[in-house]
């Protein structure tokens, strides 16, 4: 009696693969997108263009960052493997200071911190996206798996950096215009500046989990390439 065999294509694990390959790929070529747009509008404008980096790639970022969040039921289904409150801090940072200061906030917008801010994501994400699209079809390259590993270590500090910083120049404007301010029932006010003040503590408390968690995820990994480079 012959065993029947699922053709490769309707196997779990080549359905997970593919779809895992095809959301890699949609979140490098919409950072790739973004980073050299941000590269040519510098080239062509100058410094006029930091300016207004925000009204020229703001929507791309935004729906990159919103279609990241995908990684959180990843990571729970367990079709990524990865952990879930690390990633789950890290997407936190982006999506509060994206959403709920950046994109509500329309003075915030045309500061120079948050073309730094933009940059600093898209380079982390074009390498990370590129390791994690190769690692998905079997593909490795030591160089580039070194990258992905270590790119972070210098970027995701100033990453939060910048975050800070932007949190803290929108604050007067938050101020000013009493943007997110409002009052509950029972005379219970909500003042969004005091919200910000205390994530602004939280932001840092964060980034030291998130960069014991990465630093220990290199040193797993980068130990792993290390003893398949002795066997080859």
């Amino acid at each position: 009696m012959q065993s029947s065999v699922l053709p490769t294509w309707l196997q779990p694990r080549y359905r997970k693969n593919v779809y895992l390959f095809i959301y890699y790929l949609i979140q490098f070529c919409g950072h790739s997108w973004i980073l050299t747009n941000m590269t040519a509008r510098f080239f062509s404008f100058g410094k006029d263009s930091m300016a207004d980096t925000f009204y020229a790639i703001g929507l791309v970022m935004r729906v990159c960052q919103s279609i990241s969040l995908l990684e959180l039921l990843h990571i729970y289904i367990g079709i990524e493997s990865n952990h879930l409150f690390p990633r789950f801090l890290q997407l936190t940072e982006r999506v509060v200071i994206l959403f709920g200061v950046i994109t509500i906030q329309e003075e915030v917008q045309e500061k120079y911190v948050v073309c730094v801010l933009f940059i600093f994501w898209n380079l982390l994400d074009m390498v990370r996206y590129t390791y994690s699209m190769l690692s998905v079809i079997g593909s490795s390259y030591a160089v580039l798996t070194w990258l992905s590993q270590t790119l972070w270590m210098p970027i995701y500090p100033l990453c939060v950096l910048a975050e800070a910083f932007t949190i803290y120049q929108s604050l007067p404007y938050f101020e000013s215009f009493g943007t997110n301010s409002t009052v509950l029932p029972f005379d219970i006010s909500s003042y969004f500046p005091y919200v910000l003040k205390l994530y602004l503590m939280m932001l840092f408390i964060g980034m030291y989990f998130t960069y014991n968690h990465l630093y220990t995820e290199r040193k797993d990994v980068l130990r792993v390439l290390s003893v398949k480079q002795k066997k080859m």
